[in-house]
């Protein structure tokens, strides 16, 4: 497996140069800890050539873009997190940029992200990753096998057990079929299913045979966040991956395949907030953004904000004491 170097990723692009004002470093070995680090993941592994670079290529930079907007100033009482952002703590908190592409190497960029990820580990950090497709998060769950187990939370309106898809074993249809064959990943809470997607009954049964916990986005609205919170095991390391089709596309609308009554703002802050408070997240990622098709920039608002939540609430569990 390839060691970090600082060439792995490139510096963020125009405008806010980072997420929610962060320090933008891009090297990391000048570092001797950081509490939060975030990565944008650009790319995926693609099914086709057209597929190599598209609009979801581009979501890192329009959720960094979209900071002011999900917080106005940094100091400022936040009513979502019950006070400002970092809580008036001395939170270290860095930008690193994207993971770059190298068009002759089209899977080299996944083995970078693992490399970045582990260093990010290593200094003691709290990986937030921007993709990009569903793929991404199989090399970040990847680079986390000493932390096990893991409970792997997915928010998504599709199941995403396919075996292969093209003959593409590790892209944007597959990230939980391959998280399931990692041996610190136990147990899985797929929340959101709605609709249909790539699944076929093969899948819903190799997900059911693995233990997976299937829960509709119907069942979480009769229900409640509270109460299939309440079936997540306390105590655990928690890593969340979040596409952005899972949420109703009523607030996040920048999706390639929108699917009618998806999981709200005020159910995915309980759902972030409750599993921070339940024992550790030790990651999270929001993928699968197509910033070309938002409006008024609120799916990388709502993007933001679901960070802004996550790390609020964190700073506020003592998750960064030293």
């Amino acid at each position: 497996m390839s060691d970090y170097k600082p060439e792995l990723t490139t510096a963020p692009k125009h405008g806010h140069k980072s997420l929610l004002y962060s320090e933008v470093v891009s090297d990391l070995n000048t570092l001797d800890s950081v509490d939060i680090a975030v990565l944008g993941i650009p790319y995926g592994s693609p099914y086709s050539i057209d597929e190599v670079t598209n609009d979801q290529t581009n979501a890192p930079t329009a959720v960094r873009q979209a900071t002011d907007r999900a917080v106005r100033s940094i100091e400022r009482y936040d009513f979502d997190i019950g006070g400002p952002l970092m809580d008036n703590q001395p939170i270290h908190m860095v930008d690193c940029g994207d993971i770059a592409g190298d068009a002759r190497t089209l899977g080299g960029h996944y083995d970078a992200a693992e490399a970045v990820i582990r260093k990010i580990l290593s200094l003691g950090g709290l990986p937030l990753v921007i993709g990009g497709d569903h793929g991404v998060p199989i090399p970040v769950l990847r680079a986390m096998d000493t932390l096990g187990p893991i409970t792997l939370i997915q928010i998504d309106s599709h199941l995403d057990w396919r075996q292969e898809v093209n003959g593409v074993t590790d892209g944007y249809s597959s990230p939980i079929r391959r998280a399931s064959e990692m041996k610190h990943i136990g147990e899985i809470f797929q929340i959101g299913l709605r609709a249909n997607g790539s699944a076929r009954q093969e899948e819903v049964d190799a997900a059911l045979a693995y233990g997976a916990h299937l829960i509709t986005a119907h069942e979480l609205h009769d229900e409640g966040a509270e109460a299939i919170l309440s079936r997540i095991p306390d105590g655990g390391n928690y890593y969340l991956t979040l596409d952005a089709d899972g949420i109703d596309p009523t607030i996040m609308p920048a999706v390639a395949g929108p699917a009618l009554g998806g999981v709200t703002y005020s159910e995915a802050r309980k759902i972030i907030q409750g599993l921070v408070k339940k024992g550790r997240v030790v990651g999270m990622d929001i993928v699968e953004i197509t910033p070309k098709k938002d409006l008024n920039g609120i799916t990388a608002i709502t993007a933001c904000r679901f960070f802004v939540n996550l790390i609020g609430t964190a700073v506020r569990a003592g998750y960064f004491k030293k």
